[in-house]
């Protein structure tokens, strides 16, 4: 049997690129595995923090953040905010900015290693992405990761343990020490067995397209 496609994908819960990426992924590897010689793929989601100084608690909203974080005029947040929610639109995502809930994802990124390691890691990173973005829940602290936790089909006590006493913190150091290795600087960025970059939230159509390409390859090979 033909070895799995391998896609590492660099992400932060609270970029919404990385929503979009997400989504777009999905939907391109679905469309690839209507062929006949369907690719076989494996996915895997890696820590990266864009903001790691962000307060767990941020008094203000999307714009006051970004406005302050990267020093841009708020009438320019806001056109960008409508163009990001365009996008998510497109991607069948309902983005909704003026819920949103700023906060450190550190802790989220706990989480999804926790995850990972009972084999729930894609069904976490949905929760946590569509809490974040579509239901203005907070994703910052352990009481609220841990219901999310319990939502995506996981043991929340042993959730709310696991963040309490930071067991997987090392692993998220590791994830964003190989991204450092790799040369990311900005998410979504996705590996494909270790040997393509792909940067941005690409269109479903190009995932669709590379999956074929590498699975051909692998089939070649």
């Amino acid at each position: 049997m033909t070895d799995a496609i391998k896609i590492d994908v660099w992400s932060d819960i609270a970029c919404p690129w990385c929503y979009i990426g997400k989504r777009n992924l999905e939907n391109g590897l679905a469309a690839a595995a209507a062929d006949d010689d369907a690719p076989v793929v494996e996915v895997t989601y890696h820590s990266f923090e864009l903001s790691p100084d962000t307060p767990v608690d941020f008094d203000g909203d999307e714009v006051d953040f970004l406005a302050g974080h990267k020093g841009m005029p708020r009438e320019q947040v806001g056109q960008m905010l409508e163009t990001v929610t365009g996008k998510a639109r497109e991607a069948g995502l309902e983005y909704r900015f003026d819920l949103l809930k700023h906060t450190n994802t550190v802790k989220a990124h706990e989480l999804l290693h926790f995850a990972k390691e009972q084999g729930r890691q894609h069904e976490m990173a949905e929760r946590l992405m569509a809490a974040y973005f579509t239901e203005g829940r907070h994703v910052g602290r352990v009481e609220d990761l841990a219901a999310l936790a319990g939502e995506a089909g996981l043991d929340a006590d042993a959730a709310r343990t696991a963040l309490d006493d930071g067991r997987y913190l090392d692993a998220v150091r590791a994830d964003q020490d190989q991204a450092r290795q790799f040369g990311i600087n900005g998410v979504p960025f996705f590996v494909i067995d270790g040997k393509y970059g792909v940067s941005g939230a690409q269109p479903a159509e190009a995932f669709t397209q590379i999956a074929r390409q590498v699975w051909a390859e692998h089939r070649a090979g």
